[in-house]
């Protein structure tokens, strides 16, 4: 019984200071998740330059493309650098900018203005017959000869990481 006793009584124990914890940390937390924010450390980014192959018409892989492209400007913004984006749309890729929603047509719009670039590979406008002016905000300028060399030239000759998720 007293063994029992015992237990309870480290238990309760433990809780109590779990419990006071919880209610320290719970200044650091957003009132709406249990999200606790980090207090981390992080040397400056400075100019970093990346490249984003798209080459999948799933949409959900172009929002969540385009979220990342969002964090990564306000990632840059906070941790004392630029980030350098370009995305280069082929292959399948180019349906991002085929007839977009309301919601995605300013999410790029919204990227542009920050800076984001957006080229479309001439091979896949020919292979799939479409006109690039049937794009959404897309100029002849915007047009590179091959999306797949596209990605190898910026990142062999202008030092662009490559996102590799695709």
């Amino acid at each position: 019984m007293k063994r029992r006793h015992n237990l309870l009584l480290a238990l309760v124990s433990s809780l109590i200071v779990v419990g006071t914890s919880y209610a320290a940390d719970s200044k650091t937390k957003d009132a709406s998740s249990n999200y606790v924010a980090p207090k981390m450390q992080h040397a400056a980014y400075g100019d970093l330059k990346i490249v984003v192959p798209l080459t999948t018409d799933d949409k959900a892989i172009h929002t969540m493309k385009l979220r990342n492209l969002e964090n990564s400007l306000e990632s840059g913004t906070q941790w004392d650098g630029h980030i350098h984006n370009t995305v280069v749309l082929y292959s399948k890729g180019v349906s991002l900018l085929k007839n977009p929603d309301a919601e995605t047509r300013q999410k790029i719009d919204m990227l542009k203005t920050k800076g984001v670039k957006f080229v479309v590979c001439n091979n896949s406008l020919i292979e799939q017959g479409i006109d690039f002016h049937q794009l959404y905000n897309v100029t002849d300028s915007d047009i590179v000869p091959s999306g797949f060399a596209e990605v190898a030239y910026l990142q062999t000759q202008q030092k662009y990481a490559v996102d590799p998720i695709n």
